[in-house]
């Protein structure tokens, strides 16, 4: 994307420190930037620091150390000195957080976003498990065939028509 030099004056410093942020990948899906995820919730900006907010996506997500350092080294590389991460674990971070861009970059990688709205708090009705679109060749003939997958966001599925087995990032 182009940026004019009239846009780059006209930024401020929290959104050019938010467009850094932006720019640090998920270690365990590194097609997904952690905006992309929805876990970067938060960046402010003083005259002496950047104090960056995130969310895990599980409470004992074992990606958040990195995803900490990496923004660490983005902000020094850039001239930060003092950079502060902050992780929240409220409000829970839910697959709503998700950018579009983020779930067809996963579907571009082979990993099935989740589909849908999570809910979170909703009393009504419980909801039914839909078929999951194989990211392959599209087929919704596909089964779970573990809860659990590479990580804990991730269910592990099989394709009953191209035999593939896929990832599924849950629905949470």
């Amino acid at each position: 994307m182009y940026i004019s030099d009239f846009e780059t004056r006209t930024r401020t410093p929290r959104q050019s420190a938010w467009d850094i942020a932006a720019t640090v990948c998920d270690p365990e899906i590194p097609v997904l930037t952690i905006a992309d995820l929805g876990i970067l919730r938060d960046v402010q900006v003083t005259e002496d620091d950047v104090r960056i907010t995130i969310t895990p996506t599980y409470s004992g997500c074992p990606a958040m150390d990195a995803i900490r350092d990496d923004l660490k080294a983005a902000f020094n590389k850039e001239g930060y000195s003092n950079v502060h991460v902050d992780l929240v674990l409220a409000p829970a971070w839910t697959t709503d957080w998700m950018t579009d861009e983020g779930k067809a970059k996963l579907r571009e990688y082979g990993i099935a976003p989740p589909s849908g709205k999570a809910g979170l708090g909703h009393n009504g009705p419980v909801r039914l498990s839909l078929a999951v679109k194989c990211p392959q060749c599209q087929s919704l003939n596909t089964r779970e065939l573990t809860r659990f997958g590479s990580t804990s966001c991730k269910a592990l599925y099989v394709c009953q028509d191209c035999k593939e087995p896929f990832d599924y990032f849950k629905l949470l």
